[in-house]
């Protein structure tokens, strides 16, 4: 690995002047000293656009305005305003960060980007973020941006997908702080990769470092940085089971660990046909509703979701056979902490079900007339 251009005394000044003059400056979170709010902030940042981060914020804030307002909250509340904005790990380490530097550091975060990152989920760069904007700390920031604004301008041809090249440019971008206006620096290093060092299309011509950049020069800027294992893209199906009774719908709390853990949501099943199993001879009736299609980082998800209409007098039964879990009043449940697809489709929930599409194969409808004609306490044994 290496950077094919030596070192750029002048690459600082020409980022600072840029930013002052040309970078974003009506961000919610600029100009915060507060390193709890910049905290939040960078948190919400990570991995998601900034159009969506800017609806959020505010909203987290109004309700956590302090940090021990966040560590006192349940999880759940956390979870709930979370919701929309993915990988949810995210806010549960944001909470158990909080209660930690209230038991540790007397409710305060501490100065210094080393104290910073040994905090859960506070990483080196976060941790760098805080310390730059908040206490004017010299250290290097290293999100997606600032990567690839590096990784063109010194042509940096390491494979980014592995530790030893990451290790590497981190340290030439410690090399290139400044003195002072790190802030600003900084601040313009992030600029440059959200509006004009695009990973497709950059925006060469109004860049400040077009005569600096290696990458330009090479006539292929689209080709850093450099990242040769990408992850193959895989599919994944599952069904889900929307049980209502009257005006209550069942929902269980996903477990602590993969994808949406914490959140709650619809029982899952591994199939279709492992569902009809499940609920065949129950009373009520079933339907099949329209899919959900989810793209997570490296998945597509079908989630095939099956409407059980259960009567009252067969309520306790399915809840004893579906295991942990809880009734919600619907207003109830849509005040918890759920994964946004299901959210979405769950306030669409009435539309959907006005327009079911039946159980489709003649096995499915043979188990759903019988399962109709039992008795109201008749279940079937779960296999």
């Amino acid at each position: 690995m290496r950077a094919v251009t030596p070192a750029l005394p002048k690459l600082a000044p020409k980022i600072v002047r840029w930013q002052r003059r040309a970078g974003r400056h009506d961000l919610p979170w600029q100009g915060e000293r507060d390193p709890y709010r910049v905290w939040v902030s960078e948190v919400m940042l990570q991995q998601t656009q900034v159009a969506t981060v800017r609806a959020y914020y505010p909203r987290f804030l109004q309700r956590f305005p302090d940090l021990p307002t966040l560590a006192a909250a349940p999880q759940d509340a956390v979870l709930a305003l979370w919701s929309g904005l993915g990988y949810y790990s995210r806010a549960r380490s944001l909470h158990r960060a909080a209660q930690c530097v209230m038991a540790e550091h007397g409710g305060v975060l501490p100065h210094g980007a080393a104290a910073l990152a040994r905090l859960p989920g506070i990483g080196r760069s976060t941790a760098a973020a805080i310390a730059v904007f908040c206490f004017g700390e010299r250290a290097a920031v290293f999100d997606g941006n600032v990567r690839r604004v590096l990784a063109r301008v010194l042509g940096f041809d390491g494979d980014l997908a592995q530790a030893a090249p990451q290790r590497a440019l981190w340290r030439r971008a410690e090399e290139l702080l400044p003195a002072r206006a790190v802030d600003v620096y900084t601040q313009g290093l992030m600029d440059l990769g959200a509006t004009v060092c695009l990973a497709r299309a950059p925006r060469c011509d109004v860049c400040p470092l077009a005569g600096d950049c290696a990458a330009r020069r090479a006539g292929r800027p689209e080709a850093f940085p450099v990242r040769a294992q990408r992850a193959q893209r895989q599919r994944r199906a599952h069904a889900l089971l929307w049980l209502t009774q009257g005006a209550r719908w069942w929902l269980v709390q996903r477990p602590q660990r993969g994808v949406w853990a914490g959140l709650w949501s619809l029982p899952e099943f591994a199939s279709a046909a492992e569902l009809e199993a499940f609920v065949c001879g129950w009373p009520g009736t079933g339907q099949w509703l329209p899919p959900l299609e989810h793209r997570l980082t490296h998945v597509d998800w079908t989630l095939q979701p099956l409407h059980w209409r259960m009567p009252a007098r067969g309520a306790a039964a399915a809840a004893r056979m579906l295991g942990p879990g809880r009734w919600f009043a619907i207003e109830d449940a849509l005040a918890l902490g759920l994964p946004a697809p299901v959210r979405r489709w769950l306030e669409a929930a009435p539309r959907c079900a006005a327009e079911p599409r039946c159980l489709r194969r003649p096995e499915s409808r043979a188990c759903f007339a019988s399962a109709q004609a039992q008795s109201a306490t008749t279940f079937l044994s779960r296999r």
